[in-house]
């Protein structure tokens, strides 16, 4: 187990965002995190990463916070650092020495080592979503949380979001992940945690999940 919500609640104010919501992530699974806009998804991430708290309930981790990764609906890039720059300056905030050789290759799996010395500011959002992915992988965390992860990524780029996924369950990370095309990532997926009317609509396997009214 690596992270546990035990009737998690949340509210901002007095706006209820989720209640009552349980769940598990285990190693080596994807669960995909559903529900319509405003269902409080982003919340409830935010909340098991640990850069929000519950309002009610419990939440249990066994992992640290140096184990977990987290991609949001920000990119966490310095737009004047070039891109070699940028994972270095963040390996050296977890206290990591990293050669060179192992930056430019975890460039090169999101295809941006042609750029490893250009500026960050001069990308487009596709590309320093993808030095943050990058960012994000190069520490190998055990827990894995991706808000929307797709966000102006073309069809290439998402074929290498969906090959680090794929990579970082193999090596035993748990992944949580809000997809803007569930139906289409339904597949890549163990587990499915629907919110709906801020509460669980299901929770269970993939397969046995009919995204249409998800998003």
């Amino acid at each position: 187990m690596l992270c546990k919500l035990d009737k998690v609640a949340k509210f901002y104010g007095t706006r209820l965002v989720v209640k009552d919501i349980s769940c598990c992530v285990e190693q080596g699974t994807v669960t995909l995190l559903a529900g319509p806009n405003g269902a409080g998804k982003s919340t409830l991430l935010k909340i098991m990463a640990g850069l929000a708290r519950p309002s009610a309930g419990a939440v249990e981790r066994s992992v640290s916070e140096e184990g977990i990764g987290y991609v949001g609906h920000q990119t966490f890039i310095y737009p004047g650092l070039s891109a070699l720059e940028n994972l270095s300056f963040w390996a050296s905030l977890h206290n990591l020495t990293v050669e060179e050789s192992t930056l430019l290759e975890a460039l090169d799996r999101v295809e941006l080592k042609r750029f490893a010395f250009e500026r960050a500011g001069t990308f487009s959002r596709g590309m320093a979503q993808r030095l943050n992915l990058a960012r994000v992988f190069l520490l190998n965390p055990a827990f894995i949380l991706l808000d929307e992860p797709g966000t102006g990524l073309d069809v290439r780029s998402m074929t290498i979001l969906h090959n680090e996924i794929e990579a970082a369950r193999k090596r035993g990370a748990g992944l949580v992940w809000i997809s803007h095309s569930v139906a289409s990532d339904l597949p890549r997926a163990d587990t499915v945690l629907s919110i709906r009317d801020r509460r669980v609509d299901y929770y269970g396997p993939a397969a046995g999940y009919t995204p249409e009214a998800a998003c």
